[in-house]
């Protein structure tokens, strides 16, 4: 199993904009080969910073997902006028041992 995990942190007060996009999120990637999970977390002492992570069944179908036009279109539901934290955004790789 392979987990994907993106940060970022929102630089113009769209905190409450960005969380109810991913409340009501298409589930987009639900469909994508290879997925299995995602989660979205945002430390309570630190509500503009959020956590994305997405559980799959190896890295090469994330690899697929994240180079792809439904990747691109998933992020569409994010509001218009969004802007991130410059150096701020990361994703790490985590390859899952145990549960």
């Amino acid at each position: 199993m392979f987990v994907a995990i993106s940060r970022f942190v929102v630089a113009n007060g769209m905190e409450e904009a960005v969380r109810t996009a991913f409340v009501d999120r298409p589930h987009a990637v639900d469909k994508a080969d290879g997925f299995v999970r995602m989660e979205v977390l945002r430390p309570a002492e630190h509500p503009e910073e959020f956590w994305l992570m997405t559980w799959w069944t190896d890295e090469a179908t994330f690899d697929h997902w994240h180079r792809s036009h439904a990747f691109k279109d998933a992020h569409r539901g994010m509001p218009r006028g969004l802007r991130l934290k410059p150096g701020e955004n990361h994703l790490t790789r985590f390859e899952r041992i145990a549960c």
